[in-house]
């Protein structure tokens, strides 16, 4: 958890003071893409949204504003998020 409390969360206001993960909650970690490195709060999901993935809004991926970056669940590793590409 000691590596976590550095971490940002996806979602956190870049002025927000505290912008990590909060106790008792359930994370992801996004690896590659946009987002790399940001922690996804996947608290209460159901199994079934956890293991289809998520379109993340962003202003950074090749879309722009607007945009949406597809993470999913690595196979054998659910708790990293892979990156599979953007879309508008």
């Amino acid at each position: 958890m000691d590596e976590l409390i550095r971490r940002r969360v996806y979602g956190a206001d870049h002025d927000d003071p505290d912008p990590g993960p909060r106790t008792g909650h359930d994370y992801r970690e996004l690896v590659a893409g946009p987002l790399d490195g940001l922690l996804l709060d996947v608290t209460g999901w159901s199994e079934e949204r956890l293991r289809e993935g998520a379109p993340l809004a962003t202003e950074i991926g090749s879309h722009g504003p607007g945009g949406h970056a597809w993470y999913g669940p690595r196979p054998g590793d659910p708790g990293h998020w892979d990156w599979s590409g953007d879309t508008p």
